[in-house]
């Protein structure tokens, strides 16, 4: 009979044993796997997809605050190539126009119609003059808000007859606005005035 209740809290204390041991690696197991879902979780919130070329491509997403000097510098940029970069096309100006316009308020538009008023686009078209711009470097003052900048270029305009290479110093401020198709980095380019825009050489072709 002794033997027999003996057995009985024996075998209590294995399956009690057991039943702790079970029960502590679900917990264990448990613990784990919501720590790595949260990791996960954690890590699938800094990844984003562009679509590019009907391709999905992995990028990482940032603080804005980490990516303002490649993000400023690339909005003016962008907006010089647009506002620089001419064909003699009326719809391929009008098109590169219209996307420099969103990327600046209306001191861009008064230059534009300063230019338009002085016949520059149609005179481009009907010499079939072409001009591209090189951004050489951008000043971008980051200490003060709205964001002073200059930005020094290299522009050229292939005649039929000649090649001329001009020299272009520009500047403005940068202030935030909302980030928009048409404006992806989130920057408004205000008080843009063109400081230096003269002929530093001129080739026959």
């Amino acid at each position: 009979m002794f033997r027999a209740a003996k057995n009985v809290d024996t075998a209590f204390k294995f399956i009690r044993t057991t039943c702790v041991t079970v029960i502590g690696g679900c917990l264990l197991i448990t613990t784990v796997t919501v720590y790595k879902s949260y990791e996960f979780s954690k890590a699938a919130q800094g990844k984003i997809y562009v679509i590019a070329n009907g391709k999905a491509l992995e990028a990482l997403s940032a603080e804005r605050k980490d990516n303002v000097p490649i993000e400023a510098r690339d909005h003016i940029k962008m907006f010089h190539h647009y506002f620089f970069t001419l064909s003699p096309d009326e719809k391929a100006i009008r098109e590169n126009i219209t996307k420099a316009l969103y990327l600046a308020d209306g001191s861009a538009k008064r230059q534009y119609d300063n230019l338009e008023e002085n016949k520059y686009f149609s005179n481009m078209i009907s010499g079939n003059v072409n001009q591209t711009i090189q951004v050489d470097s951008i000043q971008l003052d980051l200490s003060s808000y709205p964001h002073y900048f200059r930005c020094y270029a290299v522009q050229e305009l292939t005649r039929p007859t000649s090649v001329v290479t001009r020299k272009l110093v520009t500047e403005g401020q940068l202030r935030n606005v909302g980030r928009s198709e048409n404006n992806s980095h989130g920057f408004l380019i205000e008080r843009w005035t063109v400081v230096e825009n003269r002929d530093i050489n001129i080739k026959n072709r």
